[in-house]
């Protein structure tokens, strides 16, 4: 007879199933680099970094399936530095989507129990962090604010197909006019958001509104990088120390060869003070 551990177990590895058929859905809705013509900044940032970068969406594409492409010849991990020679240099990867894996630590090691508490993710884009919040957490509403109208149209493909429309609600908006929804959440998770979508004095502001308005006192901000490493290069009057506590975590969890702990580690949790 199965006890309860193994029904949690199956439980588990069906929600990993979940996300990975949404993860294809979305593969086969768009292109490989994940991006639409319609990101025109991110677009320019990424041709104008000063070392080749490509977009590989974590989510939608893990190690092995990046690998399958190269042998495939539709991806390359490396460039030529003269062209016609045989002198190459490791690509550089970006991706503005947390992996099946970072998910999962996310809602299972970082997050305390959801029940009953409101998430919003900034810049939802794909829906992952919505979708696996629904399967991995208790949370009661998810909601995505995306200012792109091809991705919230993407999740709302997504929610409708997968039954999700009870607990998640994408917000086609600019966060900045998102005061009521940042002040009632009680987890706000920012991956990568501004950096490649903003000038700097857009992502200044944009940050000034986020530490003034997710203001609950004991709420969850959870961000990749750090706010230390976001703010760094950014004029802003935030003081973190009057904002937020950083809270420390175990990056130690998963002891598989496979995990990629310096994924992990790029994930930081605070506490609103």
């Amino acid at each position: 007879m199965r006890n309860t551990n193994d029904f949690d177990e199956l439980v588990v590895s069906n929600n990993d199933v979940v996300l990975k058929n949404i993860a294809e859905d979305l593969r086969n809705r768009l292109p490989i680099e994940a991006m639409f013509n319609s990101e025109h900044q991110a677009l320019q940032k990424i041709h104008q970094h000063p070392l080749p970068m490509i977009h590989v969406d974590a989510f939608l594409y893990d190690d092995d399936f990046v690998d399958s492409l190269c042998e495939e010849g539709k991806m390359s991990r490396s460039y030529c530095t003269e062209c016609g020679s045989y002198k190459t240099a490791s690509l550089e990867f970006i991706s503005h989507s947390f992996s099946l894996m970072e998910l999962k630590f996310l809602y299972q090691h970082v997050l305390p129990d959801l029940t009953g508490k409101v998430v919003v993710d900034v810049g939802s884009r794909l829906g992952a962090v919505l979708f696996a919040g629904y399967l991995y957490s208790s949370a009661s509403q998810l909601y995505g604010v995306e200012m792109n109208a091809d991705f919230c149209q993407l999740q709302e493909i997504m929610i409708t197909k997968y039954q999700f429309i009870d607990r998640i609600k994408v917000v086609h908006a600019d966060i900045c006019t998102q005061t009521s929804l940042l002040q009632k959440a009680d987890v706000v998770v920012m991956n990568n958001v501004f950096e490649y979508f903003l000038d700097r004095q857009e992502q200044a502001r944009a940050w000034e509104f986020i530490a003034c308005n997710v203001r609950k006192r004991g709420s969850l901000l959870v961000t990749v990088p750090s706010l230390k490493e976001s703010l760094s290069k950014l004029q802003t009057d935030i003081q973190l120390s009057q904002w937020v506590e950083e809270m420390q975590l175990n990056y130690d969890v998963y002891m598989e060869k496979d995990v990629d702990r310096e994924a992990l580690e790029q994930i930081h949790l605070y506490k609103i003070l």
